[in-house]
């Protein structure tokens, strides 16, 4: 394919200066490429569609949801809850009728745990929700049930490296 530089206006961008002719259009390069990439690879842009789609969407508030009853090998009935959007799972949430057992207080607590963390993770990937550091110590705080159990122990350690961040900020500022 030959290409010689003209002076119209880019069919893709509209540029004005170094186009070409590609077909019956006059392109700039990064339109030229972008066009022949597509064109010799057409199942890379139904993957760039996607990824442009997956930018962070809010969750409604009020979404549709199945709910499973089941039940743990020690016979206790647990009832999970998948919210949907789009027909994905964004959230997911577990519990039971005996929630005011002690018994069952940690395993609770470290069932909320595991769902909140799960239901971060699906919003990442059904809405294109960012996943951050604080955003998991949120859902570990929110997850605790009582002093000093496995959430509140996991969100103390893990807000060691905010604090690490933090300070390497402020020296990367401060320093000269």
């Amino acid at each position: 394919m030959t290409r010689k530089k003209t002076h119209d206006r880019c069919a893709g961008c509209g540029q004005t200066k170094d186009l070409f002719p590609l077909n019956t259009w006059m392109l700039c390069q990064g339109c030229g490429d972008l066009i022949t990439g597509v064109i010799d690879n057409p199942g890379d842009l139904e993957r760039l569609l996607k990824t442009a789609e997956t930018k962070a969407r809010e969750l409604p508030d009020v979404l549709d949801a199945v709910r499973y009853r089941t039940t743990d090998r020690d016979r206790n009935t647990w009832y999970v809850s998948v919210s949907e959007l789009d027909g994905h799972p964004v959230e997911i949430f577990a519990s039971t009728a005996f929630d005011r057992d002690q018994h069952l207080q940690s395993r609770i607590s470290n069932l909320t745990t595991i769902t909140r963390l799960i239901s971060l993770i699906l919003r990442h990937i059904f809405l294109g929700e960012p996943l951050t550091l604080e955003k998991t110590l949120t859902q570990l705080h929110r997850s605790s049930r009582q002093k000093n159990d496995l959430p509140e122990m996991l969100a103390q350690v893990l807000s060691n490296y905010t604090r690490k961040q933090n300070l390497n900020s402020e020296k990367d500022v401060d320093s000269p």
